[in-house]
């Protein structure tokens, strides 16, 4: 409820007034224009100004109002209603999951009580079958004394059963009563915290209204700044897009005679690897011959160690026969001096 103090026709005139200056109007601009009153108050009046506004469309605006600054106010309050329905139609969408939600469980409680029902005829009817097998072992007992303590028997196990099946029942039932109780319960807790909820959700709303109203001046404030300063940005960055183009053409002729450079260089390059390929080839074959010279040289080394050790048996070979002949000739030669010696009162010739 609006308080009192500010009345439907102040926040009127201060509308009037803040088109007349061309500003769009909003809940802090009217308390600026009055000088007081609440948040809550101006809103819900301006709320009521908008409502009427949609409504009375086709109503020229008050004389001395810009078409402009109408249409801007209009356009502006068309989009902040589209952004404000949107998030109250995600709040409702989500209290409606809550309510279906609560609905199925109130679904849920209800098949659960069905089938404690059904749970319920059916021990009834058992029950039912109990009695009647009892009522027939009563009239057999009457019938036959020779089993008189044995159809007692029957029969008080037949009772005892009874009651534990009316005592199950009644236990069933009052499980049953105690589920439908609490899920009745927690239906009627989902329901009221959904309401709630959607009460919160709907004051939020219209709290975020009046700040969406000062957003979007605030933006228009900010987007004419923006504006001044990209102007003043685009002048710099065109200035230094030129002096980057200069530069640029001046790197790429440097480029270009670099690339020259690196050609004739690449040119001497691969010559220089043709000779180092022609050189490496030489170089592997006069190794290749230097490894072939390296084998016949061992081979005639080896060759030649083994004439030499031939040689050098043959040559002790015929040092000791020489040696041998020599001893032997040294031990004929008294025999032979002796041979040539004359003898004494030999004539000498």
């Amino acid at each position: 409820m609006a308080r009192n103090g500010i009345q439907y026709s102040d926040v009127q005139q201060a509308i009037d007034v803040l088109l007349t200056r061309g500003d769009n109007p909003s809940v802090q601009r009217i308390r600026d224009v009055l000088g007081t009153g609440s948040f809550t108050t101006i809103s819900e009046h301006f709320r009521l100004w908008r409502s009427e506004r949609e409504q009375n469309r086709d109503v020229p605006p008050p004389k001395g109002v810009p078409e402009a600054v109408v249409m801007a106010a209009s356009q502006l309050w068309q989009e902040a209603q589209e952004a404000a329905n949107q998030a109250l139609v995600h709040y409702r969408e989500e209290a409606n999951r809550q309510v279906e939600a609560a609905q199925q469980a109130e679904q849920e409680a209800g098949r659960q009580a069905a089938d404690a029902e059904q749970r319920e005829s059916a021990l009834a009817e058992h029950l039912r079958h109990v009695e009647q097998r009892m009522e027939a072992l009563n009239r057999e007992l009457a019938a036959s004394q020779t089993n008189e303590h044995h159809w007692q028997q029957l029969a008080q196990a037949a009772r005892d059963e009874s009651v534990q099946l009316k005592q199950a029942h009644q236990n069933l039932l009052k499980q049953a009563e105690e589920n439908a109780q609490a899920q009745a319960d927690e239906l009627n807790q989902q329901r009221l915290a959904a309401e709630q909820r959607l009460g919160q959700e709907e004051q939020r709303h219209e709290a975020a209204e009046g700040r969406l109203m000062a957003m979007l001046d605030a933006a228009q404030q900010t987007r004419t700044q923006e504006e001044k300063a990209f102007q003043k940005r685009l002048a710099q960055s065109q200035q230094r897009i030129e002096a980057l183009s200069e530069e640029l053409n001046v790197k790429q002729q440097a480029l270009h005679q670099t690339q020259l450079d690196a050609g004739e260089r690449e040119q001497q390059v691969s010559e220089h690897e043709q000779q180092i390929t022609t050189l490496t080839k030489q170089h592997q074959a006069l190794t290749e011959q230097l490894n072939q010279a390296q084998t016949a040289l061992n081979q005639q080394a080896q060759l030649h160690a083994q004439n030499e050790a031939v040689l050098q048996q043959e040559w002790q070979e015929k040092l000791w026969s020489r040696m041998e002949a020599l001893q032997q000739q040294l031990t004929e030669l008294p025999a032979s001096l002796a041979d040539k010696t004359p003898q004494s009162g030999a004539p000498e010739r």
